[in-house]
């Protein structure tokens, strides 16, 4: 499961790099996104962005909301029953039976509503025994929002696949620099990946070059958490 540390830094891209380099090594992947909120008409909802960027079709949405709030909100503004997220667990147990690899994109971060009684993807994650990757920006704040992201899987027995800063920018700024450090010791481990900034916005061929070189070897690519915090250390680079 791919969940994030706020809204907007960059799951989709994050589980579209997973699912590209999962595919290329003969893998059968199946992408789920059990809610999707904030897609008007004419927009490209995150499946769709999903497999174009990994050259995948197995793409499965469960319910399409219009405005951009929680899936909770979104269904109780729309009238509509919210997304069961026991229901979804079943029919992605389904869809593990026949596939080596199913992806799951949460919507916002890891305790966003997606009913009024207060399921989130918290209790999808630990009701399928998943573990959870978590992306997270680079800039200030970040720290906070991941230790409290972490805290709460800590606190409900979730495993931790790992942390993906999600845009990291061509010329990041002495806080970014200085948070590669911090969130390593926060995760308890070096980081999972960096995807860099416009990475969405490649050719599906250029972006499976920028996966591999942005997602470390547990997860199909090259990149180096070693190397990365050398090379961004502040106590290297002018201030």
């Amino acid at each position: 499961m791919v969940t994030g540390t706020d809204t907007g830094v960059g799951k989709t891209v994050v589980t579209a790099a997973v699912a590209a380099l999962a595919a290329t090594r003969g893998s059968s992947v199946a992408v789920v996104k059990a809610a999707q909120t904030g897609v008007a008409t004419g927009d490209v909802p995150d499946v769709d962005e999903i497999g174009r960027l990994a050259g995948i079709t197995d793409l499965h949405e469960y319910a399409r909301f219009a405005d951009p709030l929680s899936p909770a909100a979104a269904a109780r503004l729309e009238g509509r029953a919210p997304v069961n997220l026991y229901s979804a667990a079943d029919r992605i147990r389904e869809l593990a039976e026949t596939r080596r690899l199913v992806l799951v994109e949460g919507a916002g971060g890891l305790l966003v509503r997606f009913d009024d009684e207060g399921t989130t993807l918290a209790d999808l994650a630990h009701t399928l025994g998943a573990q959870v990757l978590v992306v997270t920006r680079p800039d200030l704040g970040t720290l906070n929002h991941t230790a409290l992201t972490l805290e709460a899987m800590a606190h409900r027995g979730i495993d931790l696949a790992g942390v993906v800063i999600g845009s990291w920018p061509e010329k990041p700024d002495l806080a970014m620099r200085s948070n590669v450090r911090d969130l390593e010791t926060l995760a308890a481990r070096p980081l999972a990946g960096a995807i860099g900034a416009g990475a969405g916005a490649l050719h599906p061929a250029e972006f499976l070059g920028a996966a591999r070189s942005s997602l470390a070897p547990a997860l199909g690519g090259t990149f180096d958490a070693g190397v990365f915090r050398a090379a961004h250390d502040p106590a290297r680079g002018e201030r």
